[in-house]
């Protein structure tokens, strides 16, 4: 089969909080468009060959809707014949835009896609597609459907209970998670510090780095937040921020490649996805990644790094445990607790600095996985070249 490869990865920061984050006044198809923009001007190629744009994006009502990876392509000045499409894998939306990307040039029906997301949630905060609904009677996509309470009941279906109840099945104490991010916040601290994520970063409207980080942070700090639900555990320090941010990666078949002069930088080794369960919705990154490992004819001690998406703190350690993962291959540059979760874009995001980070530390295979709305998740494997 073909080979589908990396050739360029890049991300804007992720600017953090409703009103005082550093996109907060940016049109969601500028801030798409910014890394699009970085790509074609660091690629010495003609743009005229980008075959299509594939971005992830939630929420697409306002400025994010009507096809918002054609608007942004448009915005970063690719001609006119460039296409694009948007798509929604929830939280993996963009992670299953490289997946599309890298299938496309696998089949040999395309050489060169743009493939990442974008997410404005200082002004769309997550759900809010469900809101829009509620003039026409709708206000989520499973109340009144007789054949989903047939197969799954009435009940909530909400990523902030499957959340508590992994805590709970797993054993984690509120203490366990506020452990663990604090961890995600010192390490992404670490990262900023000594410029790990200078390469992997445009800045963009003034801003420079991920704002979501406090090195300041402490367990005592954490411990005096109220829980998101009555009697639960779960805090906003245990889970991902509100935040902005667009990231894009260039997939190459061998014929792009050798057409236009590019160098890769990593190959697609493994792609698959997976469903779980569709209540207790984020638990599906545990059998994804066995499902995958065994596609791929690998163990986890084959692994040199894992990215898994810190939505909450309770589903990586769930992963950490039932996978038997090193927890010190896990987002060692922090996760989106301290950098943040822009919701479509994040997927690419994860795999941006799982690239980079194999660059720095020489590694040769990459792992990353989410949970998604739902209960679905993608799995990449890459491979360093």
């Amino acid at each position: 089969m073909p080979e589908a490869y990396i050739v360029d990865a890049i991300r804007t920061p992720v600017g953090v909080g409703k009103l005082t984050g550093g996109f907060a006044a940016i049109h969601p198809a500028d801030l798409g468009a910014h890394p699009i923009d970085t790509l074609v001007q660091r690629g010495d190629f003609d743009p005229a060959a980008i075959d299509d744009v594939v971005y992830g994006c939630l929420d697409t009502i306002g400025s994010q809707a009507g096809n918002i990876a054609r608007t942004c392509a448009l915005v970063a000045g690719l001609p006119l014949t460039v296409p694009g499409v948007t798509i929604d894998r929830q939280c993996g939306s963009s992670q299953q835009a490289v997946h599309f990307a890298a299938q496309a040039v696998m089949s040999g029906t395309a050489d060169l896609i743009v493939a990442g997301g974008v997410q404005k949630m200082s002004q769309f905060p997550i759900g809010s597609s469900y809101s829009a609904g509620d003039p026409y009677g709708a206000t989520d996509p499973w109340s009144g459907s007789p054949g989903w309470i047939r197969r799954f009941g009435a009940g909530e279906v909400s990523q902030f209970a499957s959340a508590e109840r992994i805590a709970s099945d797993w054993g984690f104490s509120r203490l366990d998670m506020e452990e663990f991010a604090l961890t995600s916040h010192q390490r992404a601290a670490v990262a900023q510090q000594e410029g790990r994520f200078d390469r992997e970063i445009t800045p963009f409207a003034g801003v420079t780095a991920d704002e979501g980080p406090r090195p300041g942070t402490t367990l005592e700090k954490m411990a005096r937040l109220g829980t998101l639900r009555p009697n639960g555990q779960l805090t906003a320090a245990v889970s991902s921020q509100i935040s902005d941010g667009a990231s894009a990666v260039l997939i190459a078949s061998e014929h792009a490649v050798e057409t236009h002069g590019l160098t890769p930088r990593a190959r697609i080794h493994h792609i698959s996805v997976l469903g779980d369960d569709a209540v207790n919705i984020l638990t599906a990154p545990l059998p994804a990644t066995e499902h995958a490992l065994r596609r791929a004819g690998m163990t986890i001690s084959d692994i040199d790094l894992y990215e898994v998406n810190e939505a909450f703190a309770s589903v990586p350690m769930a992963w950490l445990k039932h996978i038997g993962a090193d927890p010190d291959k896990l987002n060692v540059n922090g996760g989106a607790i301290a950098l943040g979760h822009p919701l479509g874009a994040s997927g690419a995001r994860l795999m941006i600095t799982l690239l980079h980070e194999l660059e720095r530390t020489g590694g040769r295979y990459g792992l990353q996985t989410m949970c998604e709305g739902g209960g679905v998740a993608n799995v990449t494997i890459v491979e360093r070249l």
